[in-house]
């Protein structure tokens, strides 16, 4: 049978459905996770609120849980009402359930992160560039390539705005802010209602899953995996750690501004590489083609 390559729009539609797929199910399971963490809690006498977090008892239960699970199904196809739990734990049929359905779930994700991956190959930006970069794994690569659309993003500024990584300036002070959703970072956006009638409204001018996925997921697989982006936030974290401007900063909010050059760096380079692939033009980032600052190699 004679096999079709496909280009690299029908992969990316294909990664895009299977991404979409993951996320649903990676909620799905996010969400179980904290109802069995929840019922667990009170079971044991705990605050169930506490399970919420993703802390190392939430884990360390949940690991339990599993593991004691795997020990009672042992040579069991299906849980039904005449199974009969004896864990330590898990002592009713509905808590043997509510184990299971969250192991399916865990199933599905582990088949769609697999699917991810085999489709990525396909990927000229994943085989060329984004494979060697430490830190950014396949699922990460299909949220990129899922939620960005580079021919659309003509410069790495417009790049770092669509990720709510650009600077907005504060009318009163004069500084530059990192965009959020304050009110005064709201941009003006005009929409036709149900009535047909044209209506003015404020809203964000980025992506805030895209902004979440880069800044609170990327960045900490960066900053934990080490390698090129770690060497950036280091650098750069060192730099305002000594300048006086930013002495009175906490630690947390040092963390935040290195956290956030680092992804910028990588976005800058994503958009380089990306457009060099596609055959796009490329523009030299702001720094150099606007102020002329070159930075030695």
């Amino acid at each position: 049978m004679l096999l079709l390559s496909r280009n690299p729009y029908e992969t990316r539609i294909s990664i895009k459905r299977i991404c979409t797929q993951f996320v649903r199910t990676a909620t799905s399971a996010h969400r179980h996770r904290y109802r069995i963490c929840a019922a667990f809690r009170v079971k044991l006498g705990l605050e169930p609120s506490q399970a919420e977090k993703e802390d190392k008892e939430a884990e360390k239960l949940l690991s339990q849980l599993r593991s004691e699970y795997a020990l009672i199904t042992d040579g069991i196809k299906r849980v039904t009402k005449n199974t009969k739990p004896s864990g330590e734990l898990i002592t009713t049929v509905a808590e043997m359930q509510l184990i299971e359905s969250y192991e399916r779930l865990v199933e599905s994700e582990n088949v769609h992160e697999k699917i991810i991956a085999w489709e990525l190959d396909k990927e000229p930006l994943w085989t060329d560039w984004m494979a060697d970069v430490r830190g950014l794994g396949p699922k990460m690569a299909g949220v990129i390539l899922t939620e960005i659309d580079i021919t659309k993003c003509d410069s790495i500024s417009a790049l770092w705005k669509y990720c709510g990584l650009d600077v907005v300036v504060d009318a009163e002070t004069g500084e530059g802010q990192g965009r959020t959703r304050r009110p005064h970072h709201l941009v003006d956006k005009v929409y036709t209602n149900k009535d047909g009638v044209e209506t003015h409204t404020k809203g964000i001018s980025f992506n805030p899953t895209l902004k979440t996925k880069m800044v609170g997921v990327l960045g900490g697989s960066f900053i934990k995996q080490g390698g090129k982006y770690r060497d950036i936030y280091d650098g750069y974290k060192h730099r305002i750690a000594n300048h006086p401007k930013h002495a009175e900063k906490t630690p947390g909010h040092r963390h935040a501004m290195a956290n956030r050059y680092m992804v910028k760096m990588f976005l800058q380079d994503l958009w380089l590489e990306w457009r060099r692939i596609e055959g796009l033009p490329i523009r030299e980032p702001y720094a150099v083609e606007k102020l002329g600052i070159v930075h030695s190699k």
